[in-house]
This record gives C-alpha cells, structure tokens and sequence, in this order.
C-alpha cells in the first residue's frame, strides 16, 4: 500500500518528482533552447527525461521515499539513451519534445519501478520517455522548438536518477541521486 499522495502541497507536504538528468552539454543546449523559444520555465526546470511527474508528499514518508529509490536503483542497471529529432503531443497537450530514440524501454521499467510501494500512483497519461523543450506557448513558438531542434541528437549512459524538489520559488532542485546497480551477471 502507498502513502497517501495528494494534489497539492501543504505545510507537512512536499512535492516531489523522479527524472533522468540530462547531463552537459546537452543540458544546456536544451535549456538555452527553452529559454529561445519563451518557456518561462527554461531556467526553473532542469533538462530532464521524467519518471515520476510531480508527486505531492508527507514530509514524514521521505525516508520510506529515499529508502524506496535506493532499491529501485540497485535493482536494474544503467543503459544507453539516444535522443534525436523533435516530436509534439498536439494538439492533446501543448508540448514539444525532443525523442528518446532507444532506451525508451529500460525508461519505462524504471519509471513503473519507481511508482511502486510508497510512491505508487496512476498517471495522468500513458507514459512516453521524452524530453520537453517548449511547454504551453503558442502555436509558432511550438512549431520553432520543433524545427529548430529537429537536428538535435544527443547520446549518453544513464548511470543514476535524481529525485527532484520543487520549491516554493517554482524553481526544481536536485535533492538525491541513485545510482544504478551492477549489470546483470550475463551482460558484460
């Protein structure tokens, strides 16, 4: 059974949020991207690729929370992301987002491991490993993040996952990392 998550935050609760960071350069080649196209949000949202989206949380239960991801960690092992090119979920959702070209499946094993045990709950919409880079802007903002960053293709190892904080600023601040375990015996 999962502690009681809520829609929004009061004096005893938190709201949290469990991402795969997008690591430099490319981090800031998306952010930099954001801020271009007019996202008010470029600089208060790290680049990242979300697994759990915003959770409200009893302060008290962050323990259990921490202790929950650290096991979800050491329990799969690290693997490749490739992104490339732009994608949209217009028009059910102002958003464009650059594609998670492989490694979309290990993103959807860790995302439905870590909203197991105290940070079980239903998404709003299926999930689909992405990584926004325009977010409820107009049409022509939308369609410049899509074409502008068509060209985009970023590799690297997700070696750990980070569980983020969203303060009363509106700003996300990064407040633990997990680390993955070792791979399987089998894999080299």
């Amino acid at each position: 059974m999962g502690i009681p998550i809520t829609v929004g935050p009061a004096d005893d609760e938190l709201t949290i949020g469990v991402a795969l960071e997008i690591p430099a350069p490319w981090a800031q080649i998306l952010e930099d991207a954001r801020e271009r196209f007019g996202d008010p949000l470029a600089r208060a949202i790290p680049a990242h690729l979300t697994l759990l989206p915003p959770t409200a949380v009893q302060r008290v239960a962050l323990g259990a929370i921490v202790d929950h991801l650290e096991q979800v960690g050491q329990g799969m092992a690290g693997f490749e992301i490739v992104l490339a090119g732009t994608d949209t979920f217009r028009p059910v959702s102002p958003v464009v987002f650059v594609r998670v070209q492989e490694g979309g499946a290990a993103c959807d094993r860790l995302q439905e491991a870590v909203r197991t045990g105290p940070l079980e709950r239903e998404l709003t919409f299926p999930f689909h490993p992405h990584v926004t880079v325009a977010h409820h802007l107009d049409d022509d903002a939308l369609d410049r993040a899509a074409k502008e960053l068509a060209d985009f293709a970023a590799a690297f190892d997700a070696a750990d996952f980070v569980l983020y904080e969203h303060g009363p600023d509106g700003v996300w601040r990064p407040r633990r990392r997990f680390g993955f375990g070792p791979p399987p015996a089998d894999q080299p």
